[in-house]
């Protein structure tokens, strides 16, 4: 049998010491090794296959280097998964790994699901949701390091990491303002989800700066309520230049019912939605608003590995950057 290799070994092929591929690939190199030390050690690691013996480094530092995630639907879901995906590959840098339990919003399953990733040893807990909501952590999870993903906590007691949901609506409603439009249209998502609030607030800023106001009615999130709503918006006499849709679901429906009237998109009506769903706005040149579900996994990883060294977390929600993505369904208005 081949010998395993050690850090020894890897010291040896980067030409430093066994402390500094200590630190190096626990992820505490910054300021005491120099980055091409830093990047001799990974390259070193990797031509060797060198893999760190984890069960000696938990019995040595009194870790299991695991992180419990408990999710409301996200593993049976459509929706959130490049979040865990994020955290899995920033996790995975620092050598943790995560283990995810799904609770499908139950309060006595979440609770059991803490309790059985505690039993395992985990060394924090995450709660991470589907769609932006609030949640009120138990003393259970508040006990021990933890952060929220894509929720805040209610009472403020938690840190969330969150999309930037105002920044969103604003940027929606500024992509049709940039190219001209004066009329537009914003058909909201359902008041009973928290985002919509926050992105009409963003939309109304931006209309506000500009001195217009924006139309508006509830629609949803789903192609068929999109289809239904669009047709009766855009085949009214004060049909809109341009419509902000709750998301690219709902946006879907609106193209397809400018489709069914013989209207033009973006020629005569421009469409812009929300999420940047790889199944719909690629494929339709939507002009959307991305939630930034991979980089929220990482920024949540990234502040939770921290507070596992000492540094505390900020209070609150930390936003994330929810960018404009243009494509070709927003252009000048024709009238």
């Amino acid at each position: 049998m081949d010998r395993r290799v050690t850090s020894q070994d890897v010291a040896r092929a980067a030409g430093v010491s066994r402390s500094a591929v200590s630190l190096v690939l626990n992820g505490r190199a910054e300021g005491a090794i120099s980055a091409a030390n830093q990047r001799a050690v990974r390259r070193a690691a990797e031509r060797l296959g060198y893999r760190p013996n984890q069960v000696a480094r938990s019995l040595r530092d009194q870790t299991t280097h695991s992180i419990g995630v408990v999710t409301d639907s996200i593993v049976t879901g459509s929706f959130g998964g490049a979040m865990i995906a994020g955290a899995t590959t920033r996790a995975a840098r620092d050598g943790y790994v995560l283990l995810v339990v799904n609770a499908e919003r139950v309060p006595r399953a979440e609770a059991e699901a803490m309790e059985t990733l505690l039993g395992r040893q985990v060394d924090a807990l995450v709660y991470a949701a589907e769609g932006l909501h609030g949640w009120t952590p138990p003393e259970l999870f508040l006990a021990e390091h933890n952060i929220l993903l894509d929720a805040f906590a209610t009472d403020g007691g938690a840190t969330g990491v969150v999309p930037d949901e105002v920044a969103g609506g604003y940027r929606a409603a500024r992509m049709l303002l940039d190219a001209g439009h004066r009329d537009i249209m914003v058909l909201a998502g359902t008041p009973d989800v928290e985002a919509t609030g926050r992105r009409l607030a963003g939309c109304h800023r931006a209309m506000g700066e500009a001195g217009l106001t924006s139309r508006q009615e509830v629609c949803g999130w789903e192609i068929d309520v999109g289809l239904a709503v669009g047709t009766r918006v855009l085949s009214a006499e004060d049909r809109p230049t341009g419509v902000i849709c709750a998301n690219d679901r709902a946006a879907a429906g609106v193209v397809l019912a400018a489709a069914r009237l013989g209207l033009g998109v973006p020629e005569d009506v421009s469409i812009v939605g929300y999420d940047d769903d790889q199944n719909v706005a690629p494929q339709l040149g939507l002009s959307t608003i991305r939630l930034p579900h991979r980089q929220m996994g990482e920024t949540a990883m990234d502040l939770l590995i921290g507070s596992l060294r000492g540094i505390d977390l900020p209070r609150g929600e930390v936003l994330v950057d929810t960018p404009a993505v243009p494509r070709s369904s927003v252009g000048t208005p024709s009238r």
